[in-house]
């Protein structure tokens, strides 16, 4: 009988082993080029993405008006598209081409001033000097223009070089802006005629990603959109439009201009007060009583119509509290600008259905298909 310890048999090579480890490492390898070209992709469009973006809001914001017209012309698609991209970028590039003209007339004439020597300032009256901390040095240096202001600008010219180039630089930086915006119309035109298209392609990946729930949450976005679209922006070219319709009829003088400040000041939850209140001030001092009571009388609807018409239109069909919506725009657009005006309600909309489902899950999954069937429904 042989005593000694058995031996060990050796491993065998488990061919069902083998092959786990082959899958494993191909689906690695498969997640590793997706990503790679994934990352490629998103450079390569990185400096469109605003472009992009813009785009794709206006596709979905002005889609209803496409089909509508597309209708109305006979299933005239490209017609359709035609006139809406026509009708944004003479929307746009109107009052934008009428204020450059007017600052450039401006700025001429300022020029030819400066030159001849016809440029004077009034003397600067005496309570100036009674202002706290700067009032005499404020003083002195308008009393110095008044009388030589070829010196004050010679003495101050590094620091209006400074703030000219600043200037120039805020100036073109806007430019650039505004020219990538009338990119993003002309971009939005070509993408109505595939919209149905794109919209099946965007649920297709929202129901990978969350089934019927994310289809809601895709809808959602697109329903959102629109009424952002509807009860900020539309209402802030109304109260433009209404502006301009009121100072026209009373000799304001650049009722357009004024009315276009109007605008960006209402898109931007600013507000029109901040311009209408030196007019209703200018009016008083310049007109005679009754014009001016009558212009102030006409001008005050437009500081109640943001607050009455916009949460009605925002908050319209939606689910989401009008709060939210409303806190979405504000803070979107304080922090990322004008396209936050549409990612801030976008965002928090969908972050308050996703906290609704695992607060109740039970009440949000009864809701989700109805929700997402009655947000398919056009607007």
């Amino acid at each position: 009988m042989d005593d000694s310890p058995s031996r060990t048999s050796p491993v065998r090579d488990d061919p069902a082993d083998r092959s786990s480890v082959e899958v494993k490492i191909t689906e690695i390898a498969r997640i590793g080029v997706v990503g790679l070209f994934a990352y490629w992709s998103l450079t390569l469009i990185a400096p469109f993405a605003i472009i992009l973006i813009w785009a794709s809001i206006l596709a979905v914001a002005l889609y209803p008006a496409y089909s509508a017209l597309s209708i109305t012309f006979g299933q005239r698609r490209r017609l359709a598209a035609f006139l809406i991209t026509l009708v944004c970028l003479v929307v746009i590039v109107g009052p934008l081409a009428a204020i450059a003209v007017s600052f450039a007339e401006g700025v001429q004439a300022l020029l030819e001033k400066l030159k001849d020597g016809s440029l004077l300032l009034p003397v600067p009256p005496e309570g100036i000097r009674n202002w706290p901390l700067m009032g005499e040095r404020i003083f002195a240096v308008w009393s110095t223009a008044s009388s030589n202001l070829e010196a004050v600008l010679r003495q101050f010219e590094p620091s209006l070089l400074q703030a000219g180039s600043r200037a120039l630089g805020k100036i073109a930086s806007i430019g650039v802006d505004l020219l990538g915006f009338v990119v993003s119309v002309l971009v939005a035109g070509f993408l109505f005629g595939s919209g149905e298209r794109l919209a099946e392609t965007a649920e297709g990946f929202a129901s990978r990603m969350g089934g019927d729930r994310g289809i809601g949450f895709v809808r959602l976005a697109a329903a959102t959109i629109r009424n952002v679209a509807r009860g900020v922006i539309g209402v802030a070219l109304l109260q433009a439009f209404l502006c301009a319709l009121v100072l026209s009829l009373f000799n304001v003088p650049a009722p357009g201009a004024i009315a276009f400040v109007v605008l960006i000041l209402c898109i931007v939850q600013i507000g029109p007060a901040l311009v209408l209140l030196p007019v209703m001030i200018w009016a008083w001092l310049e007109m005679d009583f009754g014009p001016a009571i009558l212009l102030t009388l006409l001008l005050m609807p437009l500081f109640i119509i943001d607050n009455v018409m916009k949460p009605i239109l925002v908050a319209r069909g939606l689910s989401t509290p009008t709060l939210i919506i409303l806190l979405g725009v504000l803070g979107g657009t304080l922090s990322y600008g004008l396209i936050g005006l549409f990612l801030g309600p976008i965002i928090l909309s969908v972050f308050h259905d996703l906290l609704m489902i695992w607060v109740r899950p039970d009440e949000a999954s009864g809701k989700a298909l109805s929700e997402s069937s009655r947000l398919s429904r056009p607007t």
